[in-house]
């Protein structure tokens, strides 16, 4: 059984957590399919985690949102693992759209003695997503939201939660992410060095 005190570390994921980053990982990495291609595809991924009842209808436009919000959320994970973003115009752009799910799919809190929640507002596709803002919410309430990362090794940019004490994490593997990042950047130097060296 896990102790009160280890569910309530830094270092280790919530359930909110691993609702994120379900969701930001349903991109097409490794091979993997995309799991939000289309009406049907998203449905099911709903369905699956419990966002939506079974009857709940689907629609295209709704699986078209669904990967715009997945984007913003992923621009923004990118920028806790430290992604440089040039003039900063994307995750800008992410932060807006993301302002705006939270006007369009609202949540209100729930009060109790104990505590206090945020819940949609509403039901079917609308509260699926406000859920997914409801556990950003929360992850930031419990001051774990940066710790929720994207791996910056591209094509990669998968999710991952760092447990790192020092939350320095910038990759979902050191071993395969970080290394490949490391080779490329070797390689790309040995390249300019072999451009600048002079001939003769």
């Amino acid at each position: 059984m896990v102790s009160d005190q280890g569910r309530h570390s830094p270092l280790s994921p919530p359930d909110a957590a691993d609702l994120v980053l379900d969701f930001v990982n349903t991109r097409p990495i490794d091979g993997r399919a995309e799991r939000l291609a289309d009406a049907s595809a998203t449905g099911r991924w709903l369905r699956a985690t419990g966002l939506v009842h079974t009857e709940t209808l689907i629609t295209e436009a709704d699986a078209a949102a669904a990967r715009e919000l997945r984007q913003a959320l992923v621009t923004v994970l990118l920028a806790h693992a430290g992604e440089p973003d040039g003039d900063g115009a994307t995750l800008e752009a992410a932060e807006a759209y993301l302002r705006r799910s939270g006007a369009m799919y609202p949540l209100s809190p729930v009060i109790t003695a104990d505590d206090v929640r945020l819940l949609p507002a509403q039901v079917g596709v609308a509260g699926a997503f406000g859920a997914l803002l409801a556990a950003v919410a929360d992850l930031a309430r419990k001051g774990t939201w940066t710790r929720v990362k994207a791996c910056r090794n591209p094509p990669c940019h998968l999710g991952f939660y760092d447990r790192t004490r020092n939350c320095s994490a910038a990759y979902c593997s050191p071993r395969r992410c970080g290394a490949q990042v490391a080779m490329r950047s070797y390689r790309s130097r040995r390249t300019a060095g072999a451009e600048d060296a002079p001939i003769g």
